[in-house]
Formats: structure tokens, C-alpha cells, sequence
């Protein structure tokens, strides 16, 4: 997987580093060079100097190419900026903006791009969020103990009930939604590809579940 990380502060140099010990190739945007001297001497990525939202850095970081971006400098308004460029004008897959001021949330939730508060998360859940399996977590509060996870409702369970996937004895089902529509929470009804789902469980239920949305859906039958 290509991955460009822009800005290397604290969380993007940790991002940055857990994705090159897996393989991952790596690019890190930043306008200062000093900034690097944040990633440790075994970085095997690439490093980029410069503005990222100049057409030049962002061809020179080919992302044409990239498979996800997070977007984690300082900034809020370039946060969602770039991540809203990455996916509509370069058509990457998996972005993610980070938000340091609460007030500025609204703003890049406009954008529509998942965003991870600063104060709540860190280079291990936007690695979470560029994995293949559809359940993210999304907000975290360690001193309440409690996550609340997106789940994309994969083509293996389309058809099926909100109930078969998430027994109600062990999920908390917050939100269920529909080409950005709110649905009712229903046993009932059927699930579609791409539905969201926001839920909160204890973690031996999430492991469950991430377990169960990565085995085919004829195993349940």
C-alpha cells in the first residue's frame, strides 16, 4: 500500500513510522525540513519539503498513486483541504483529516472525510482506518471507556438483518444510514452495500465482529 502522511509532527511521524515497519511505502509532506528529524534513523520512506498544496509536492509524493492519505499537520482548514482534494480531484481511496480544534469540526465533517480528534486518538487508529476490514473506531474516551466504531456493511452481508450482524445483547446500535439518509434502526430491514452503521460494544464483541465481516457470509447461513 502507498500511504502519504502530511505534516510530521508528533502523530505523523509515529503514523508514518508503524506503516514503514509494515511495508508500507511511505511518503511524508512537510514544509519544514526540520520536521523530520522527528521520524527515527530506521525510516526507509520517502520525505518530501515543501507546501502540499502545491501541485508540484503532491506529483513529486505521486499521488496518483496512493492508496490512502492522512492529513495531520496543525492545521484544521488544511487538514480537511487536502484530504478533500486527495479523494475528489486524485481519487484516493482512504483519507483522513485531523482535528485539533473542536470548533473547526463542523468544517471538515462538511467535507465529508473522516476526521480523528486530537485529543482522543492517535497514529494507531488512523492505521485502523487504512485497513481493509469495514469497522473503524471514530471516537474514544479513555476515561469514560467507551468507543464508538463505524462499520461499512460489506457486499458479503448485503441482504441480510441488522440483528444477524449485531446481536443486541452485545452491540449498541447509534446510527444507521443510507447514501448519506438516516434510517430507522429496524430488525427488519435489509442491509445494503455501503450502509454506515455507528455502534459502540465492549471489545470482546468488537474482535467478534471484525472476525465475523472477514469470513463470507455462506458460513453464517
Amino acid at each position: 500500500m502507498r500511504v502519504i502522511v502530511v505534516g510530521c509532527g508528533r502523530v505523523g511521524s509515529t503514523l508514518a513510522s508503524q506503516l514503514d515497519k509494515k511495508k508500507y511505502l511511505v511518503t511524508v509532506i512537510d514544509k519544514e525540513a526540520s520536521a523530520f528529524d522527528n521520524l527515527p534513523v530506521a525510516f526507509l520512506g520517502r520525505t518530501i519539503v515543501g507546501d502540499v498544496l502545491a501541485r508540484d509536492v503532491l506529483n513529486r509524493a505521486e499521488i496518483k498513486d496512493a492508496d490512502a492519505l492522512a492529513s495531520v499537520t496543525n492545521s484544521d482548514t488544511l487538514n480537511a483541504l487536502i484530504a478533500h482534494i486527495a479523494r475528489t480531484e486524485y481519487k484516493v481511496s482512504k483519507v483522513v483529516a485531523r482535528n485539533y480544534d473542536p470548533r473547526q469540526r463542523p468544517l471538515q465533517e462538511a467535507f465529508d472525510i473522516p476526521v480523528i480528534s486530537s485529543a482522543s486518538w492517535g497514529a494507531e487508529r488512523i492505521e485502523d482506518m487504512f485497513s481493509d476490514v469495514p469497522l473503524h473506531p471514530i471516537f474514544s474516551d479513555p476515561n469514560a471507556m467507551v468507543e464508538i466504531y463505524q462499520l461499512e456493511v460489506p457486499e458479503d452481508w448485503r441482504g441480510r438483518t441488522i440483528d444477524a450482524l449485531l446481536p443486541q445483547d452485545r452491540c449498541h446500535v447509534l446510527s444507521w444510514t443510507r447514501a448519506g439518509l438516516r434510517l430507522d434502526i429496524s430488525d427488519k430491514q435489509s442491509l445494503e452495500t455501503g450502509d454506515l452503521i455507528y455502534l459502540y460494544a465492549d471489545q470482546e464483541e468488537i474482535q467478534m465482529l471484525r472476525d465475523r465481516l472477514s469470513i463470507k457470509q455462506e458460513h453464517f447461513e
